[in-house]
């Protein structure tokens, strides 16, 4: 019988190793027992692994189990306190920044407007959020594994935003920049990605393999998961269906293009025509929660806006369906909090226009994590990459 050579060995060790980390990650407190029965791999392999887990810190032993018979056993846990992450949204007008732990749960919060798009100002502001977070971080044995942020652009497998029309960048090297500032690893990617990831995670997409996650702020951005695995194309900057041609003839898009889905199923589309409608106050920033509390009082106006709204989203998941069927279609960002307003237009616009079949096998959901599915989406990223490099891997399916 052929022997493996060490490098297959060692990939081997890996794949075990990360296979006990997920388990008892997911589904304890378990007995090493538990453990070897639930993975199929014999306990003098689970006790090797549980125990370089135990020193590494990322699985600790607490009270005894129940016992069928004899000595009650010793069960293992995740320590999800043994380091934190910092996820970063940029928006177009805004930055959130989130401080987790390592199974995504939230310790600080932290968001502030952007007044403009210039990319020192941006970066400074980036840099202070940051600052602010790694600030609150408790002791543990990594401190602050990593940083991720999200940006609304196209991200390159080097992670350097090539071009991001909404803030009017190309080229930008933010990566660099952030860890030469702090020292800490960071992993840089498109938002929708990243509010894809959070979500899939987290939120409504938890357990589901196919869906498409749609991010709805000043601009439009798409996340795909096929088969469980995040879709980013053969380059990286798959999921900018914001650009769809909806109007052959319509709007000049910052993109270089005419007649894209976002210029007219956005936030910013939305605050265009409310401003044209004389409802705004220009540049205030607030003016999205101002028309959120219209629309609980009432006001036709914005009733209609949100009404047209809600059925230009529609035409653009009409494209999504019917090119990728997926499970699920998430919507989220900031212009999910209207959903109250915005469901029903959606709906009537995808009876009309949607196979039947199409409309029974694609459920239509929004955001459960709001505001936060790209900071936390962007979070994970950093998580998984410091857990990859330990050689060990959250998700499976990243071993290669």
């Amino acid at each position: 019988m052929k022997r493996l050579r060490t490098g297959d060995q060692n990939l081997v060790k890996q794949i075990n190793k990360s296979i006990v980390f997920n388990t008892i990650k997911k589904k304890g407190p378990l007995s090493r027992a538990q453990v070897s029965k639930k993975t199929g791999l014999n306990k003098a392999t689970v006790s090797t692994m549980v125990s370089e887990l135990i020193n590494e810190a990322f699985i600790h032993e607490i009270g005894a189990g129940k016992s069928s018979g004899g000595r009650k056993p010793v069960m293992l846990y995740f320590n999800h306190r043994a380091g934190y992450a910092v996820g970063i949204d940029v928006g177009v007008n805004y930055i959130l920044g989130v401080l987790t732990d390592l199974s995504g749960n939230v310790i600080e919060k932290t968001a502030s407007p952007l007044r403009n798009i210039d990319i020192d100002y941006v970066v400074g502001q980036i840099f202070s959020c940051i600052e602010t977070l790694v600030n609150n971080v408790p002791n543990s044995p990594y401190g602050i594994v990593g940083v991720g942020i999200g940006v609304p652009g196209q991200v390159g497998q080097d992670d350097q935003i090539l071009f991001a029309p909404n803030l009017k960048w190309r080229n930008i090297h933010l990566k660099q920049m952030v860890e030469k500032k702090f020292l800490i690893p960071a992993k840089i990617g498109n938002e929708a990605n990243a509010g894809a990831y959070g979500e899939q995670l987290y939120g409504a997409g938890k357990n589901i393999s196919n869906l498409v996650y749609v991010s709805i702020g000043i601009g439009i951005g798409t996340g795909i998961f096929i088969n469980n695995r995040l879709y980013k194309g053969a380059t990286g900057i798959s999921g900018e269906m914001g650009h769809f041609t909806i109007d052959f003839n319509g709007k000049k898009c910052s993109c270089g293009n005419r007649g894209c889905w976002e210029l007219y199923a956005s936030e910013s589309a939305l605050l265009q025509e409310a401003s044209q409608q004389k409802l705004l106050n220009e540049n205030d920033e607030s003016n999205l929660d101002f028309l959120f509390r219209e629309a609980q009082k009432g006001n036709s106006q914005v009733l209609k806006l949100l009404n047209i709204l809600g059925e230009n989203i529609g035409f653009g998941l009409i494209n999504i369906m019917n090119t990728f069927n997926p499970e699920t279609i998430i919507i989220g960002n900031r212009i999910a909090r209207f959903k109250n307003w915005i469901k029903k237009p959606i709906e009537r616009i995808l009876e009309e226009r949607l196979p039947v079949y199409h409309q029974s096998n694609t459920d239509i959901r929004f955001s459960m994590l709001g505001d936060d599915s790209t900071a936390l989406g962007a979070a994970s990223f950093a998580i998984s990459s410091f857990f990859l490099n330990r050689k060990i891997t959250d998700r499976l399916e990243s071993i290669s």
